[in-house]
């Protein structure tokens, strides 16, 4: 599925099951509580905290599909091309640091 693909699909899903799009301001505080929830997990599978009963079951990958499904809701209401941004932001990040990370020796 392409960016393209995704937003249509999330705008339909909006429009058919969720009524209409919560407003900018409360899809943002959604996204962070949804980057939190992906943060809990991962300290505890890779960093030193151990699992509460109440995180056990949880799933890394639909985490990040929830913070997905928000960041293009965020995209829709605000008439961003993911697409298009997500190209011109790897053409940044390429001009910027083709050669900076190949020198760094923390990652050899």
């Amino acid at each position: 599925m392409s960016l393209e693909e995704a937003q249509s699909q999330v705008d339909t899903w909006i429009k058919t099951y969720g009524v209409r799009y919560f407003s900018e301001l409360t899809n943002m505080t959604i996204l962070t509580e949804e980057v939190g929830e992906l943060a809990r997990i991962m300290a505890r599978t890779y960093g030193d905290q151990s699992f509460k009963k109440s995180d056990l079951g949880k799933d890394l990958g639909d985490e990040m599909a929830d913070i997905l499904f928000v960041l293009i809701c965020l995209a829709n209401q605000t008439g961003v091309d993911l697409t298009k941004a997500f190209e011109k932001n790897m053409e940044k990040k390429t001009d910027r640091d083709k050669d900076r990370h190949k020198g760094n020796p923390k990652l050899s």
